[in-house]
């Protein structure tokens, strides 16, 4: 069986179409079909069906699904593996929606350029979702915000950049104190719930605020942009650059702040691909040195 067309039939399956697919494997969505068809041949079943654009797993697809990302899981491993003198093989990385801009380039610049053989697939989303995928086993390692609870022994968590809480007003906004601005004006906000959430409604609760609410939303850029457009202001960390071009907003420091968000990577420590994972920490240490952010970076281990 040709695992690449294993690999097609699974990112077909998780993308709902072969257009989609073909994008991510940098091939035609006819090429990526024909691979299908093949190991449906192969197979003796369908494994997808078509209803207008979008492609779902026939019964016998889905039966076969799990197995199949298992087998190229372990695929990934024994070339891992079987490279003994330097890391080599895939590394399945999540990362949070800034990170993947303010972040990720510059690493994965210089990890591709130090290690060519790694190859990065990496898939955003936001930190629960991701620290789950990490848990399970689908993500090798993801950069998320430390999460408000202990993180199991099995795993290890790593420290990378640290942004502390500001306030997001529009620049033609006159100088008032910060917590005057926070009693009195709407406040767009993050998701209550979510885990950076948690963080500005403990900054709240220790300055005693209780917020005029507006908006709920998890995009940041999207915060920001409504921010400059006078909807509100804002209780955001200091995310690394690049923001939304063109804004006219101010950052205001907050008295007393040791809020802040901690952004860290989290893997498995028995990980066949840990030395992938270090490989990236390695590459994330020497963009530190190349370029000093606004925010404070580091790479302390966690202590327990």
């Amino acid at each position: 069986m040709d695992s690449r067309f294993l690999e097609s039939f699974v990112i077909v399956v998780d993308n709902g179409s072969f257009a989609e697919a073909a994008r991510r494997l940098n091939l035609t969505p006819a090429a990526v079909a024909q691979r299908v068809r093949a190991l449906e041949a192969e197979m003796g079943a369908r494994l997808v069906s078509r209803s207008g654009r979008s492609v779902r797993p026939t019964p016998a697809g889905a039966a076969i699904l799990d197995h199949a990302r298992l087998f190229l899981s372990n695929m990934r491993d024994l070339k891992a593996i079987a490279v003994s003198d330097k890391p080599a093989g895939e590394l399945r990385l999540g990362a949070t929606p800034t990170s993947t801009t303010g972040i990720l380039p510059d690493v994965l610049a210089l990890m591709t350029k130090k290690h060519p053989q790694i190859d990065a697939f990496i898939q955003q989303g936001l930190s629960p979702g991701l620290y789950d995928q990490v848990l399970d086993g689908s993500l090798d390692a993801a950069i998320v915000v430390e999460p408000p609870f202990a993180i199991a022994k099995a795993y290890e968590w790593r420290l990378l950049r640290e942004e502390p809480l500001i306030l997001l007003t529009p620049a033609s906004s006159p100088r008032r104190k910060p917590h005057d601005v926070l009693a009195s004006e709407p406040i767009i906000r993050q998701r209550p719930n979510s885990w950076v959430g948690r963080l500005v409604d403990g900054y709240l609760r220790h300055a005693a605020i209780t917020p005029r609410s507006r908006f709920d939303i998890d995009n940041l850029d999207a915060i920001a942009v409504m921010v400059d457009r006078g909807l509100g202001v804002a209780l955001v960390h200091d995310w690394s650059p690049p923001w939304p071009a063109g804004l006219a907003v101010k950052k205001v420091p907050l008295p007393a702040n040791r809020f802040a968000r901690r952004l860290g990577l989290i893997w498995a420590r028995a990980s066949t691909r840990v030395r992938l994972v270090h490989a990236f920490l390695e590459a994330v240490e020497a963009a530190r040195h190349k370029s000093a952010g606004p925010a404070k970076t580091a790479l302390p281990r966690r202590r327990r």
